[in-house]
């Protein structure tokens, strides 16, 4: 019997190997379309329209000539204009902003689409809060419309819950931005139509049980877990939020991404120990994410937020870079399309960047990292620094800093993010069927919401925490080139030990014991500190002493200053008022300094601020005294004539122009240099300073008030100086300084310096010659 021959083998098939290498195509037609929709925004309709009808066209000849790649691009440029067009044009077409234009009077039924939001206004606490008209009559006419406004009236307004259905009586006026057709000022509410639905209820009572649940814990760690759950800062003091964007863990004081993964991913793991399975599972994290929004309210940046969380789920498992990557990219064209506005969002452009740099660059330094450190701690720390890196020039640019304790700070804090955020979450749903028990989960989230704030406030507290850049196009782009450079080299560095360890204890070095070379620089006689909104100026007296003009919002940006400058000994203390811009940092110059007199102005009421400033000088061992209008002053090398307050004008009234009017004024001479420093005075009071005549003549001004543009003209050009200085916060609310003010400076020959974009500002006397240094 022959035996047939045996078949060959055949090979065994080798398992696919899916490639985990991220996935770029559709990110041009992303970033295509968000540029489009932050231009379309700002621009006439019209022409947006016509833009877009052009790109389209474009578009589709490309994609008969093969070009299909571009014209994917083309075509999401031309959606992005087209929808951007179509919702600017109905926001300013209709009745809402027919009768704003003229100002008018009507009675409008309409739902508050968000929580009103009570704010200090100049006047009085002020109500803001987003609502959509659906009815509307005025001037004998009556019609059904669908027209968002901007609400701005008083308190009464601060009860109602969102989704309330109001009728109200009121002015509209027109809108500053695009995405609003009205702003409403109602003077009355004539009825409460309806209440909210059962969702907006359901969801109040949940976050009204998360503030109950953490009520036994510290006020900080109050008002950081309803922040941590569902975005609700609105009890975070400014001195905690200071400290969290120092360490770079601001992202947790608002609704992210982070948010939606953690409560998603609990209720996923509560299901499958439920044993919920499949499609089942799907269903869960549907509902939790609807669930989520509800809870942190359904507004931009909450969208924005649970699209950034999903597609850090979509980032998980096998292919997950690849993936994760054509997820943002369609995240990113499908959220400016639903909401144009969301293009020009600093939320959504770091969502964005962190979001991206995670997905590319950490596992590539995670995996490098991991080569001499178990996987787990790898991961921890490639994930915080990626995305510091990535938006290292976001941050800069709207903050003018650069954190250097933040990737060191995100991951101390990092493991108690997640507790912190479920056990809140648990006690606020458990406290509403048992108290007690919700108290008791409450105080397990406020021990790991206290390690955050404890990491916040203590990384906040290094002298070396951050560093001060600009936040011109030419810094940031300098910046962005450096963080470019660092990611090309920083895979290979991570991979050895040695350099590792080299590199974070060249970091660890600095931010304990910071080095700024050439500063102070020699011969300086004036330091404008960079303070954010408020003024803290330092005068050089010689011998290692100072004269300290004001302290700014808080202590620690001034107690760096001051330390940046090796001061050690302050003469004097003088705050030319007591409005908290300017004194609330008093305890950072007492820390650890010898100060030998607190000076105040004659006009200074006795109210609280009053009382803690006597309170901190006091234990200080600090006398306080009261400046004397037109007496003179010196210490070491500084002489000073106090020119101000003017009497007639200054009083003693606590409201906010009556004591800025009532700043002291002092006319600082020093080697051979005169500076006025002019406070907060305002128009009236200057216009009283003129009697001063020549006298007033300074080579360097302290612009008044911040550069407010209410300033008199004629004041300014008597003091004719070389070099104004302006001490003001980056981004501020109040449009401080005034590009009028500015421009009156400049036209004079002023060389006008701000510490948003120039950091602190140095006056420096060489040879008889004034000249200006930054830091």
């Amino acid at each position: 019997m022959s035996l047939a021959p045996a078949e060959p083998l055949a090979p065994r098939s080798e398992p696919e190997v899916v490639s985990d290498r991220p996935d770029f195509r559709l990110a041009a037609p992303a970033a295509a379309a968000w540029a489009t929709a932050a231009v379309a925004v700002g621009i006439a309709p019209g022409r947006t329209l016509a833009a877009g009808s052009l790109l389209v066209v474009l578009g589709l000849t490309s994609s008969r000539r093969r070009s299909h790649w571009l014209a994917l691009v083309l075509l999401a440029a031309a959606a992005a204009a087209l929808v951007a067009g179509l919702r600017v044009t109905a926001n300013g077409v209709g009745p809402v902003p027919a009768l704003a234009a003229d100002r008018a009077v009507v009675e409008a039924v309409l739902t508050l689409s968000s929580d009103p939001v009570l704010r200090p206004g100049r006047f009085g606490d002020e109500v803001f809060a987003e609502a959509r008209i659906d009815t509307i009559v005025s001037r004998g006419m009556s019609a059904h419309v669908d027209s968002p406004v901007l609400v701005i009236t008083d308190a009464e307004w601060a009860q109602l819950p969102l989704g309330t259905r109001v009728s109200a009586v009121g002015a509209l006026a027109p809108a500053r931005d695009s995405d609003l057709a009205a702003i409403f000022l109602p003077a009355r509410i004539d009825a409460v139509l309806e209440p909210p639905a059962w969702w907006w209820r359901a969801s109040s009572a949940l976050r009204g049980g998360i503030v109950e649940g953490v009520a036994v814990t510290s006020s900080d760690s109050r008002a950081l877990i309803p922040a941590l759950v569902d975005g609700d800062d609105s009890a975070i003091s400014e001195d905690l939020a200071a400290d969290f964007r120092t360490c770079g863990l601001t992202h947790l004081l608002a609704v992210s991404g982070t948010n939606l993964t953690l409560v998603v991913g609990f209720l996923l793991i509560l299901a499958r120990w439920c044993g919920v399975r499949g499609y089942a599972r799907v269903l869960v994290g549907i509902l939790g994410t609807a669930g989520f929004v509800l809870l942190a309210r359904p507004e931009p940046s909450v969208l924005r937020a649970a699209a950034m969380g999903l597609v850090a789920l979509a980032g998980l498992g096998a292919g997950g870079r690849r993936r994760g990557v054509r997820a943002l990219s369609i995240a990113v064209l499908v959220l400016v399309l639903v909401d144009p506005w969301l293009s020009r969002s600093i939320g959504f452009v770091l969502s964005v960047v962190a979001t991206g740099g995670i997905l590319v660059l950490a596992p590539r330094w995670s995996a490098a990292l991991s080569r001499w450190l178990p996987q787990p701690l790898a991961e921890a720390l490639a994930v915080p620094l990626a995305a510091q890196v990535a938006c290292t020039p976001v941050v800069a640019a709207f903050s003018g800093q650069v954190s250097i304790v933040a990737v060191a700070a995100n991951l101390l804090a990092g493991p108690a993010v997640g507790p912190a955020t479920v056990l809140g979450l648990t006690a606020g749903a458990v406290s509403l069927l048992w108290e007690g028990a919700g108290h008791v989960i409450g105080m397990l989230a406020g021990w790991m919401a206290g390690w955050i704030i404890i990491i916040a406030t203590h990384g906040a507290a290094l002298p070396g925490a951050s560093i001060t850049w600009g936040s011109g196009y030419a810094a940031v782009g300098v910046l962005g080139a450096l963080c470019v450079a660092f990611c090309l080299v920083t895979t290979r560095a991570l991979a050895a030990a040695r350099t590792s360890l080299l590199c974070v204890t060249v970091v660890a070095a600095w931010v304990v014991h910071p080095i700024s070379p050439g500063w102070p620089p020699e011969g300086w006689v004036m330091v404008a500190c960079d303070v954010g909104q408020g003024d803290a100026i330092v005068l050089n007296a010689g011998g290692g002493s100072v004269v300290v003009v004001d302290t700014g919002p808080e202590p620690r940006q001034v107690d760096q200053c001051l330390d940046r400058l090796d001061v050690g000994r302050v003469a004097a203390v003088v705050l030319t008022h007591l409005h908290a811009d300017h004194s609330d940092g008093l305890a950072g110059v007492l820390d650890d300094r010898t100060v030998s007199a607190l000076e105040i102005g004659p006009f200074v009421p006795e109210s609280s601020q009053f009382a803690a400033v006597g309170a901190l000088a006091a234990r200080a061992g600090v006398p306080v005294v009261r400046t004397e209008y037109a007496t003179q002053r010196r210490v070491g090398a500084l002489s000073w004539d106090v020119l101000g307050p003017v009497p007639g004008v200054a009083s003693a009234d606590e409201s906010g122009t009556a004591q800025n009017n009532s700043s002291v004024v002092l006319l600082v001479s020093t080697r051979g240099i005169r500076l006025l420093l002019a406070g907060d005075v305002e128009p009236e009071a200057q216009t009283a300073l003129l009697a001063w005549g020549e006298t007033l003549h300074a080579d360097v001004l302290k612009v008044p008030h911040h550069g407010s543009r209410y300033q008199d003209p004629q004041f300014l050009a008597a003091v004719g100086p070389e070099v104004a200085v302006v001490s003001v916060g980056a981004d501020n609310s109040y449009g401080h300084p005034s590009a009028e003010t500015v421009e009156t400076l400049e036209d004079a020959g002023a060389r006008v310096l701000r510490t948003d974009q120039d950091g602190d500002v140095a006056l420096v006397v060489r040879d008889g010659q004034l000249s200006v240094a930054t830091r």
